[in-house]
């Protein structure tokens, strides 16, 4: 079979609909794109606004003559700058105002801004944050402003994102009912992280789709055994993965959220992850895979940009991704794919020894917004940041612009050749991560195979919420912040030496006797008020 590597983009249209998770879809290549500071090209066009102007909700946002600076991320991609992006300056064309962006690179982005928090001296009108500040660290140390009265004036968009989506406000809000950031959206269960395998392979072994762990497991004992890549040579990797990736794919299959460390069972109860009996079945289990060669003996330093690589020369049969790779990169690898046959194929989760069969889901906050306490105009700041919530951007998010990457033919949004262009709808600004975009399922069904749309919708149904973004009171956040970083060093430690075996899990009652010692059910304890505050706040 011939094969071809194509130099793509290491994150493709549909990766920047998910890009506001770092851990998943960072890119692995080393290479970092410098800070892009400095104005919108285009000047704002505030001629359409009025005279006695009010702000409706839609462009502009005033009839002066207005600047704002934000800091935010650049693109995931290195060929990419937002701030030149045709998509970015037109946002800020249609509210009328000229925004001058600094934009530092994604996978650094919140130690490069720490500092600056903890200065708190100099901030821009807007800063974007990826870690949501859920001790409440930064509000404590009055670094943003409280939005609620913008949001009752003003907040047209914002006010409807909260009656569609009400457990929203309720993660947004504070235990004293203050609102200070405005979300970054992912809302949906599509196109979330799923296992996917070489459909080429199974045929090949005359194998089924596996459904258990057993299954998976025997699975790749005949990946690596049998040469399904069909060389002579036994140079097939049945099972690579993003050290990322490894807790989304197999913690589920033992019940547990270890991607996000807690989770509530069906009766409400709060619980660590790597905390929990079951996480010993998990670590045995993993154990097993590397002591086999199933998983690759340098697991934890894998990199996505490797395992694409590996996909090209047909040598690795299975891993797991987000959905999009299956469709958008991984089958598109092989010179003779036909789009109208899955290549690369996402499949269901694995059923595991307790009953459990889930995918976990994304937390719908996936970065946070806030007004500094610097703005020198907070309420033209906040306008923008509920204009740029708006449909109207969104559209421009998920569509780009029109008659340049979209089009509507017989009343639907179909994408030029241009618009499936993956490097010009990159460098174009398509769901731009320096903005509060909302992913579009529908832009993702137009451009994906119409196999990858279909299976993406029968995933659906696996799909579990994960622990909700609660904001924590400051005891509670004194303690996490107090232990979480030692606890945090200690399982990241033991989990790699249990699964490489270099320590025994015959030590696993020793190793959660030090997570109690280190003061683990006191956070989890914390946490559990968290949820029970949210669940309340859900019902108002």
């Amino acid at each position: 079979m011939k094969k071809t590597l194509k130099t793509t983009a290491s994150l493709s249209l549909i990766t920047a609909l998910f890009a506001m998770v770092a851990a998943a879809c960072t890119s692995n290549s080393g290479a970092e794109p410098a800070a892009s500071t400095g104005a919108a090209t285009t000047k704002p066009d505030a001629s359409a606004a009025p005279a006695g102007f009010t702000y409706t909700g839609t462009g502009p946002i005033t009839d002066k003559a207005g600047s704002l600076k934000i800091l935010a991320t650049n693109a995931w991609t290195n060929n990419v700058d937002l701030n030149q992006a045709p998509i970015v300056q037109e946002l800020s064309k249609r509210a009328g105002i000229t925004v001058n962006w600094e934009l530092l690179p994604p996978s650094t982005y919140q130690d490069a801004i720490s500092p600056r928090l903890a200065a708190g001296a100099d901030l821009p009108d807007v800063i974007y944050q990826l870690d949501q500040d859920q001790t409440m660290k930064n509000i404590q140390g009055g670094l943003f402003k409280p939005l609620n009265d913008y949001i009752d004036k003003y907040g047209v968009n914002i006010k409807k994102l909260f009656e569609k989506y009400p457990a929203l406000k309720a993660s947004l809000t504070t235990p004293d009912g203050k609102i200070y950031y405005l979300p970054q959206l992912a809302v949906t269960k599509n196109y979330m992280p799923t296992f996917m395998v070489n459909v080429r392979w199974l045929e090949k072994l005359n194998l089924k789709e596996p459904t258990t762990l057993d299954e998976f497991t025997d699975m790749l004992r005949k990946f690596k055994a049998n040469d399904p890549n069909g060389n002579g040579k036994q140079d097939e990797i049945p099972f690579s993965v993003a050290p990322n990736q490894l807790a989304s794919a197999f913690g589920p299959v033992f019940g547990l959220d270890l991607a996000n460390n807690f989770y509530a069972d069906k009766d409400g109860k709060v619980h660590y992850s790597f905390y929990e009996p079951n996480y010993k079945e998990y670590l045995t289990y993993l154990n097993s895979l590397y002591k086999e060669g199933l998983l690759e003996s340098d697991f934890a330093s894998v990199t996505a940009d490797q395992i694409t690589s590996k996909f090209s020369q047909n040598i690795t049969g299975a891993t797991f991704n987000f959905s999009w790779y299956t469709s958008m990169v991984y089958s598109k690898l092989f010179k003779d794919y036909d789009p109208a046959q899955p290549l690369i194929k996402g499949i269901a989760p694995f059923k595991g020894p307790h009953g459990d069969q889930f995918y976990i889901g994304r937390n719908p906050i996936t970065g946070i917004f806030g007004v500094s306490k610097n703005a020198k105009d907070p309420e033209l700041a906040f306008k923008f940041l509920d204009y740029a919530s708006s449909e109207e951007s969104k559209e421009m998010y998920a569509w780009g612009l029109k008659g340049q990457t979209f089009d509507v033919v017989d009343g639907k949004k179909q994408f030029t050749e241009k618009g499936k262009d993956n490097d010009f709808i990159q460098k174009f600004g398509i769901n731009p991560t320096n903005l509060p975009i909302e992913q579009s399922v529908d832009a993702t069904d137009v451009l994906v195979a119409p196999w990858h749309a279909k299976i993406d919708k029968e995933m659906e149904k696996y799909i579990k919420a994960p622990f909700p973004f609660v904001y924590a009171l400051k005891a509670e956040a004194d303690k996490e912040n107090t232990v979480m970083p030692d606890i945090t060093t200690y399982v990241n430690e033991m989990n790699i030496k249990f699964i490489t075996g270099k320590e025994s899990l015959d030590k696993f009652d020793s190793y959660i006797k030090s997570l109690k010692s280190m003061g683990v059910e006191d956070v989890i304890k914390g946490r559990q008020a968290q949820y029970d505050r949210y669940l309340t706040a859900s019902k108002k």
